[in-house]
């Protein structure tokens, strides 16, 4: 009797895992990219508006605009030091998060010197020029927000990044409120309560980022 065939099982097609963490490794790389090229824009975004605004608050002896342009330009810090920090790992995003709370406190003492500098010199506010400026940073702003706004939730450098577009946003509708009442007013009041009313946001922002940022796991 002819010997019976052994029945082998079909051959499986071998895995390749090479591709599957090629691709695994792509939708990563491509992330990065998406974040590198978003921080490049708001980055030119904000230092471009920083000279818009600290020209304007001279001119103007707004506290308001000054504070927002300093604003702008420790964002720019910040979305620089961003881009610098995307891709190495959370101890980098961590230290990336302490310079942005640290920026942020700076600036609430900063605001809160050139008010008390206001008061001494008691100087109204050219409205004009600070409603005006302050339309123009809020449309620079509300569209850096809408280039963050997909990110925020990527990590703590991505989320530290949004959060200091969001008070910006909150800092120019609070510059033009802040035009509005010195046009009614004829005083530099409001001009100052919003100016110390962004310092405050900037130090609470100050303290949830850096908590966030010691929290950080190595």
């Amino acid at each position: 009797m002819p010997a019976e065939r052994v029945q082998r099982p079909p051959r499986q097609p071998a895995l390749r895992h090479t591709g599957a963490m090629k691709d695994c490794c792509g939708i990563t790389a491509e992330l990065t990219e998406r974040q590198r090229r978003m921080l490049r824009v708001v980055l030119w975004i904000n230092l471009t508006m920083f000279v818009v605004e600290v020209v304007a608050g001279v001119v103007a002896q707004s506290t308001a605009l000054l504070a927002d342009s300093v604003d702008m330009l420790g964002d720019a810090v910040v979305y620089g030091f961003s881009l610098y920090v995307i891709g190495r790992g959370a101890v980098w995003q961590a230290r990336g998060a302490l310079l942005k709370g640290s920026i942020m406190a700076a600036f609430a003492a900063g605001i809160a010197l050139e008010v008390v500098l206001k008061l001494a010199r008691g100087v109204t506010p050219a409205s004009e020029i600070m409603s005006v400026v302050g339309v123009v940073a809020l449309g620079a702003n509300a569209s850096v927000l809408a280039f963050l706004w997909r990110h925020r939730s990527d990590d703590l450098n991505m989320r530290s990044a949004w959060l200091c577009s969001r008070n910006d946003v909150i800092a120019n509708a609070g510059v033009i409120l802040a035009a509005a009442g010195v046009a009614i007013t004829a005083t530099p009041w409001p001009d100052i309560v919003v100016g110390v009313a962004i310092a405050a946001l900037f130090a609470m922002s100050a303290v949830s980022v850096l908590r966030d940022a010691i929290r950080q796991p190595a």
